[in-house]
């Protein structure tokens, strides 16, 4: 393959700082998941519903450390595509594991955009054509993305302001409400041998569903390619993002049980909004406000999966694992916008076509598999020794463990919707393997050009 020269392709801008990785990382945690799995999770655990998100962050931290580590050592936009093919040395693996990545930021982007435009609908009390806006919320997002890293960040920056600010509310008028309950009192069928009398597996249970309030952190090293002193930045802004929505997790999961019954929780639709109703019945108009905070979480999650995607594309363009003008950068705004013009045309014809949200679930199962892959490649590549060393290394156990942790979700949720009375269940499994096999085959089909990861330029120096 012919390597990319100055003169034909401009080259990404580096700008982002080590706190914008930071507010980067933690904008796509704080998803809107967490205003509605904090009810499903009360239902498991009850009271000690804040152990789940404990154990959760521990497994997430596992893979967020492995990624911290190969940021450092390789910021290159393709992310888990080249990892998975530098240590792998099969072109099928990147291309796969690229196109699963991809896959998730396409969905996310589709369920989030349509999920904006029916609470604008609601918020404006008016019957609004959802697919046309949802469509102009991802052509607003692509002009932002378009315009550039840096107004992409000041925009996150905000989103993620108003996130934080609707979950610290709720945490400080509902403080006065802490050590009013027990906190280990949990549901009946959650009693057994472990930890305060509660079952491990139960707390297992609540952890695998909680787990996926900290998916996100792994988008940090697609934009790694435009991070200032990466070896650094990319470890202390994934790192310090998970801690800090571990943190904020736990704090509201606390004010929560505190506040309203973990009984109430559970049968709760939106059980943030039931405690900020009872822990400030002076507010007046809340529902609106809350409605306000989840757009805007909406939003931030679906500008972040945008922006992702565009640079996972990019880079493997860069790879040779997709077409070479999809690598393409605007000499003046400095973004790949050939990829973000595709991604917004992909984005609508999802929109359009409609059936998006089983496919969403399926994206879980894809980003456990390629958590695999990522974590055992981190693994082959510390154990070949012409591999640049990064700024943020870690023992062999760390992926090892999360390789581990994360085969043992894919195996519960397999077995979950196989054990399902529910065949609607089955449905993600049998998606997530057709992703999987599929990817393989256009792989194969197509042929993208070969290209060698050993170029100069990997070190994170």
């Amino acid at each position: 393959m012919e390597n990319f020269t100055e003169t034909e392709n401009t080259e990404l801008c580096r700008t982002i700082g080590p706190w914008q990785v930071l507010f980067y990382g933690l904008g796509s945690m704080l998803g809107a998941g967490v205003y509605v799995l904090l009810g499903r999770a009360a239902g498991i655990l009850g009271n000690a519903v804040w152990l789940a998100f404990v154990v959760a962050m521990v497994a997430a931290l596992l893979t967020g450390l492995s990624y911290a580590s190969l940021g450092s050592r390789y910021p290159r936009a393709g992310g888990a595509a080249y990892v998975s093919q530098r240590a792998f040395r099969k072109s099928w693996l990147g291309y796969t594991v690229g196109i699963a990545v991809i896959m998730s930021g396409l969905t996310s982007m589709a369920t989030g955009s349509l999920a904006i435009a029916e609470n604008l609908s609601r918020y404006v009390g008016i019957q609004l054509p959802v697919k046309i806006i949802a469509i102009l919320g991802v052509m607003m997002l692509g002009a932002i993305i378009y315009r550039g890293i840096r107004e992409s960040m000041w925009v996150n920056l905000f989103c993620t302001a108003v996130e934080v600010a609707g979950l610290v509310f709720i945490v400080g008028v509902g403080m006065k409400y802490w050590g009013g309950v027990n906190y280990f009192e949990v549901p009946p069928q959650a009693m057994g041998q472990g930890l305060a009398g509660i079952s491990m597996i139960v707390i297992l249970q609540g952890a695998v569903l909680v787990f996926f309030s900290f998916i996100g952190f792994e988008d940090i090293i697609n934009v790694s390619e435009e991070v200032k002193n990466p070896r650094k930045s990319i470890p202390f802004g994934l790192v310090g993002a998970m801690l800090l929505a571990t943190i904020i997790y736990m704090a509201v999961a606390i004010t929560a049980v505190s506040v309203v019954p973990w009984q109430t929780l559970s049968n709760s639709s939106a059980p943030l909004l039931e405690v900020a109703k009872t822990a400030a019945p002076w507010f007046k108009n809340i529902d609106n406000i809350y409605l306000f905070i989840t757009i805007f979480a909406i939003a931030n999650t679906a500008l972040l999966n945008y922006l992702m995607g565009s640079r996972l594309i990019y880079g493997m363009s860069r790879q040779g694992l997709l077409p070479r003008i999809l690598g393409k950068v605007h000499p003046v705004r400095r973004t790949p916008h050939i990829a973000v013009g595709l991604l917004f045309l992909i984005v609508t014809s999802l929109i359009l076509i409609g059936g998006v949200r089983p496919l969403a679930e399926a994206t879980a199962l894809l980003l456990l598999s390629v958590f695999v892959v990522v974590n055992l490649a981190l693994v082959i590549l510390k154990m070949r020794k012409d591999e640049p060393t990064g700024g943020f290394e870690i023992p062999y156990f760390v992926p090892l463990l999360g390789a581990l942790v994360c085969l043992i979700l894919i195996a519960s949720r397999v077995h979950g919707a196989i054990q399902s009375p529910d065949g609607s269940l089955h449905t993600a499994p049998i998606l997530a393997g057709c992703i999987i096999v599929g990817g393989i085959l256009l792989h194969f089909l197509f042929k993208p050009r070969s290209t060698s990861l050993e170029n100069g330029g990997d070190s994170a120096s």
